[in-house]
């Protein structure tokens, strides 16, 4: 862990359209994490899956972000930009016969028909790259949801590094960008809690720091649905942001007074900042919004 350095914490949007309330939910509790920690907030938008991009939309999330105060250190950083990067340390992990090619598509791993491709080299193009995962038990101490503990296995855990359409993946990415950035500390949801063993296993890997981690609960809809852009969250009101704020302070159960519900933007969030704390979230999963 990185508990010598100074806080840096990031937010990490990809570019497929605007900001819902869940995921300005989780860039809020991520800025006042570092605020209260007098430490650095970097943005850097994750474009590498240009299938998925949609124009306009890396705008769109720096007004959006700029509306409701949450203001940034340094210049935003973007994936595509380092692509040359990740490209020679995938070079190097294959050099050292820790990946494999494969042809293997989601539909028939997800049928659990077994992937022979970890011992059989396909002869065919296009493929994609999988990790070698040696078995191992990945545990850290979450911040919220404590103490986590994953069995992986090669059966189950070959994640992608690189897709079959040349398109480097999530899982390897944001392990290089949280390097590179310096990140000490990530907050994100906690449906991505089953992804951080992983990456910490590719940390280990390469010898890379493992930041802390803080899984936030998700919102969810009255169905039970989880806010995402798949399930068409509406895109948060930028007319009246001091009730979104208030109403996210008050979903973080932070008791937010009724007196700063129409207060600037600057003065909610400085008192955000002055009482913020995430032990009310511990161990929860969801919080509904009504709404």
């Amino acid at each position: 862990m990185l508990n010598d350095r100074p806080y840096i914490g990031r937010f990490a949007p990809s570019p497929t359209g605007s900001l819902h309330l869940g995921s300005l939910c989780t860039a809020l509790v991520s800025f006042l994490e570092a605020r209260t920690h007098q430490g650095l907030w970097l943005l850097r938008i994750d474009d590498l899956d240009t299938t998925r991009n949609i124009k306009g939309s890396v705008d769109n999330i720096l007004n959006t972000l700029s509306t409701f105060g949450l203001h940034w250190d340094h210049k935003e950083q973007f994936q595509s930009d380092y692509i040359k990067d990740y490209e020679e340390i995938l070079n190097d992990l294959t050099k050292n016969k820790h990946t494999y090619a494969c042809t293997c598509n989601r539909k028939s791993l997800l049928a659990k028909q077994p992937c022979l491709c970890r011992n059989t080299p396909p002869n065919q193009e296009p493929c994609s790259l999988r990790i070698k995962i040696n078995p191992s038990l990945i545990s850290f101490q979450d911040q919220l949801q404590g103490l986590q503990s994953f069995q992986l296995t090669h059966q189950d855990d070959d994640f992608l590094l690189r897709r079959r359409d040349g398109i480097i993946a999530y899982q390897f990415a944001v392990v290089i960008d949280d390097d590179r950035q310096q990140v000490t500390d990530v907050v994100r949801g906690v449906d991505l809690l089953d992804s951080t063993p992983k990456q910490i296993y590719l940390q280990q890997l390469l010898g890379l720091s493992t930041p802390n981690y803080m899984h936030l609960p998700i919102i969810i809809n009255q169905d039970g649905n989880k806010l995402s852009k798949q399930n068409h969250a509406t895109a948060v009101d930028l007319k009246e942001p001091q009730l979104v704020i208030f109403k996210l302070l008050s979903f973080l159960k932070q008791n937010p007074p009724k007196e700063i519900q129409h207060a600037p933007i600057i003065e909610q969030l400085q008192w955000a900042i002055n009482n913020w704390s995430p032990l009310p979230l511990k161990n929860l999963s969801s919080i509904c919004n009504n709404d």
